[in-house]
């Protein structure tokens, strides 16, 4: 390239109002001499632009070929702009690549850039210098013109931004584009600066730009979505950086990060026009508040100026001259300050306005300068000629006040003693009064009337003073006259007052005379009434305890008795009301407040109602009760009688099974077995019986449960049935069980039925009480009719035998044995012994495992526990000695 050309190639860029050149005015040529650079701007801006294409799913790969058709050319500007090109051509040939580069390079131009020695047909040749000349105009256009940072744009704005955004970096100084960022801590810090949490800034060291390069390139396209447009390497290795490369890249970071910078400087330059204007409206405001609050003031102080209605009393005016000097001294002096400063205000604000080019301010209506000013004037009017008034005013004043105060001191000594007297004379007190108080009180009243005499002269001296103030034409005449109207007007009343209470008070008294002599007789007939109702209510509520229809009955006709003197006590109830109700008319017609009560009774009518009404509710409480009583003895009679009528039945049935037990086993019908099966029957016809007696326990229980605790109809109570029918139970058991032991004996000692007959015949017969016994006298007795013939010590011998436990009574069963004891088997004990010998096989002892495999266990074990140690010369361990166990079997018996 040319040297001519070189001098002009900085033209390129040319564009609007705005001109990139820079103050060293080779920054772009030197490009051109520099492979370096060209390599770094080739890397950069193809990063550049592919950073836009891949938003409309393309991409290039090699800067000066790529673009050649201009196809992706215009595709890049529409994504960057915005905006729809014209319609490229699709075709291949180079007149179709012209001529889409052309439409390329018109819509650049569209934007106000001067296009100057870039041609279409370079493009198309694939001129890397006039390609990359191109891009880089392009970016300039779109991605650095229009940033701008307060009062600076461009690259300059870009530069300011970066210093701003790095201020607080301390390793860090951008100056330039190009050495000041060779360390890479410029890139880092902005990263940090706004997103703090991608970068640990305190770990890069300024003397390991590599790692501080590659870091922040890294970052910036995994997070800000920035891709690498720079090679470390080609930074840390060149001297200068390429210019055009770095601001390419800084200023996709500015466009990163400019979303917030953009809102930052809108938001300042509106803060700054808001500024002015709320400092304008706030100081119209305060013109127009003051204005206001100075023209209300005015308003309400004319009228009080001009006001020349005298006072009616001196005081007041005085208050007046007061109040205006107050007006003069202190209200007025504030208020002249206060229009001074509106004043200046208004100029003040006006002059604000025109500076800040905004229009004048005009008051609302009536609000001027002007038209405060007139305001003012009138206020000064209204002044001249106030305070002289005032004080004319005051002087006439002087003159009338001591007359009138003369007035008004006799008018409230009148007054102040008639204070309170009308309501005296006029209230009630006698219609609460007792006859006593009614006395006292018409003394106390004729005292009155001779007080209200002794006044009549002040009231005339009132009513002149009043005449000659209305002739002096006293300005205040109509309250005189009509304080001088109250008084006259109310000594008249008193006077009629006086008379009406005179007449109510005796009145009263006549009255109060009658309704004594009533409350007397009330009291006289009321207290003998009352005790009679006290007595009847306690003797209705009287509690009763009854067993019998007949008591019920007596009750019952006692209170039949009461009942009938009722309708006369009612006579009587009625005609002591009668008195109170004579007394309550006379208060209603005479309206004598009987508050008061009855002297000579505590007892009121309302008592003696209540009482009879009680009287009254408990008669039919008492009616019920008593039936209901009634109801209760007839059903516990008819429970007696049931109860009898089965006790009368089932005693006697006891004492005939008792009875006739006892025959069947004395009187001996029949064998043994005969007589058992006989008893047998017995036992179960008594069993059978058991519901019977069940069944009046059942009734007994009823009676127990309503309270009997008589019963006429029987003598039988259950109590004897009880004893009775378990007597029974256990006398016919023990009868039976008295035949099985004879059966027992008969059949183990040989005893014939003849024989048992003969013994039973003999026991019979000495058994002279018929109790189933023999005494000690009747069993000798019978011994001696036997044959026996013994001394004492024979006979306790024989008793020792048959009557073993003492008892001085010898059984049926005792007799067999004695009389039996001859035929018994005394060789027993020995044969058992024999017995257990086999078991314990020939051996003088036995063993424990020798009983339990012989005997069944319960026996075994029966035997084992009584059993002692055998102690023979053949002993062995755990012998038993079988010889002793088999003598104690058989010991007491074996006679």
């Amino acid at each position: 390239m040319d040297h001519h050309h070189q001098q002009h190639h900085h033209h390129q860029y040319d564009e609007g109002d705005n001109d990139y050149r820079q103050p060293e005015d080779d920054w772009d040529r030197d490009m051109l001499l520099d492979p370096a650079w060209e390599k770094q701007q080739r890397k950069t801006f193809t990063a550049w632009c592919n950073s836009h294409l891949r938003k409309a799913g393309t991409q290039i790969e090699n800067i000066e070929e790529d673009f050649r058709d201009g196809l992706k050319l215009m595709l890049l500007l529409e994504v960057i702009s915005g905006e729809r090109l014209a319609k490229p051509e699709r075709g291949k040939m180079r007149v179709h690549k012209i001529s889409n580069v052309n439409k390329a390079l018109n819509f650049i131009a569209s934007k106000g850039v001067k296009l100057v020695s870039i041609g279409a047909e370079e493009i198309v040749d694939g001129n890397a210098k006039m390609t990359l000349g191109m891009i880089w105009t392009i970016i300039l256009r779109f991605a650095i013109q229009d940033i701008s940072v307060e009062e600076t744009s461009a690259k300059e704005g870009l530069l300011l931004w970066c210093q701003r955004k790095t201020a607080p970096y301390k390793n860090v100084n951008i100056q330039n584009f190009h050495i000041s960022w060779k360390d890479g801590l410029g890139f880092c810090a902005l990263i940090h600066r706004h997103r703090p949490e991608l970068i640990d800034y305190g770990k890069l060291r300024k003397d390991d730009p590599m790692t501080n390069l590659n870091t922040a390139f890294d970052v910036a396209e995994k997070y800000l979505d920035i891709p690498k447009m720079l090679d470390a390497e080609d930074i840390v290795g060149t001297a200068r950086p390429d210019e055009k490369a770095i601001m390419t890249y800084v200023s996709s970071f500015y466009h990163a990060f400019s979303g917030a910078q953009k809102a930052e400087t809108a938001a300042n330059r509106i803060c700054k026009v808001l500024a002015v204007n709320q400092e304008n409206e706030q100081l119209m405001e305060d013109y127009e508040k003051l204005a206001s609050d100075l023209l209300e003031w005015i308003r309400r102080t004319i009228p009080w100026l001009e006001n020349r209605l005298p006072e009616n009393t001196m005081q007041a005016m005085q208050q007046k001259l007061e109040d205006f000097r107050d007006y003069r001294r202190l209200h007025k002096p504030p208020k002249v300050q206060e229009k001074c400063q509106l004043e200046i205000n208004f100029n003040t604000l006006q002059t604000k306005l025109r500076l800040s080019n905004r229009p004048a301010f005009m008051p609302s209506e009536g609000k001027m300068v002007s038209d405060i000013s007139n305001a003012w004037g009138s206020l000064e009017g209204a002044e001249k000629g106030y305070e002289e008034w005032l004080l004319n005013e005051i002087r006439r004043l002087e003159r009338l006040d001591h007359l009138a105060e003369k007035f008004r001191q006799k008018a409230a000594i009148h007054e102040a003693w008639t204070n309170g007297k009308e309501e005296m004379l006029q209230q009630k007190d006698y219609e609460t009064a007792s006859l006593s108080d009614i006395k006292a009180l018409l003394k106390k009243h004729e005292a009155f009337e001779s007080d209200l005499a002794a006044h009549q002269d002040r009231v005339e001296q009132i009513a002149a003073i009043a005449q000659e103030l209305n002739e002096l034409e006293y300005y205040d005449s109509p309250s005189v006259n009509a304080r001088c109207q109250r008084i006259c007007d109310q000594w008249d009343s008193l006077g009629v007052l006086t008379q009406k209470r005179s007449e109510a008070l005796q009145r009263t008294e006549k009255l109060l005379e009658t309704i004594d002599q009533l409350y007397l007789e009330f009291a006289k007939r009321a207290a003998p009434f009352n005790n009679w109702m006290e007595g009847a209510m306690e003797d209705l509520q009287d509690t009763f305890i009854v067993h019998t229809i007949e008591e019920i009955q007596g009750l019952s006709t006692a209170h039949e008795q009461f009942k009938a003197t009722l309708p006369e006590a009612d006579k009587e109830r009625q005609a002591i009301l009668g008195i109170h109700n004579e007394i309550a008319k006379i208060v209603q017609t005479y309206h004598v407040n009987m508050a008061g009560i009855n002297p000579y009774t505590t007892i009121n009518p309302q008592e003696i109602n209540a009482k009879w009404d009680k009287v009254r509710q408990l008669v039919p409480q008492r009616d019920q009760a008593l039936i209901e009583e009634h109801a209760r003895q007839q059903n516990n009679e008819r429970l007696r009688r049931q109860f009898a009528n089965q006790a009368n039945v089932i005693g006697p049935w006891i004492q005939t099974k008792m009875e006739e037990i006892g025959r069947i086993s004395i009187e001996m019908h029949g064998t043994l077995e005969d007589q058992l099966t006989h008893l047998r029957q017995y036992e179960k016809s008594i069993v059978n019986y058991k519901p019977k007696i069940d069944q009046l326990e059942g009734d007994h229980q009823l009676i127990q449960e309503a309270l009997i605790f008589d019963n006429k109809h029987t003598n039988y109570t259950m109590e004897h049935i009880r004893v009775g029918w378990e007597q029974l139970l256990t006398t016919i058991a023990r009868t039976i069980n008295e035949i099985e032991n004879q059966i027992l004996t008969r059949d183990a000692k040989g005893i014939s039925q003849e024989q048992m007959n003969e013994f039973r015949a003999s026991f019979n017969h000495f058994d002279r009480k018929r109790t189933g016994m023999m005494d000690a006298e009747d069993f000798r007795a019978c011994l001696i009719s036997m044959g026996y013939n013994m001394g004492e010590a024979e006979f306790a011998r024989i008793m020792s035998i048959v009557d073993p436990n003492r008892l001085g009574l010898i059984t049926f069963q005792a007799f067999i044995d004695f009389m039996s004891r001859e035929t018994a088997d005394t060789d027993t004990a020995d044969q058992v012994m024999a017995s257990f010998k086999v078991l314990a096989g020939d051996k003088n002892y036995i063993l424990a495992d020798e009983l339990r495999r012989e005997l069944p266990p319960d026996q075994a074990e029966y035997c084992i526990a009584r059993m002692t140690p055998y102690t023979g010369p053949d002993a062995v361990p755990g012998a038993l000695d079988y010889m002793s166990f088999s003598t104690a079997l058989y010991g007491e018996s074996d006679l």
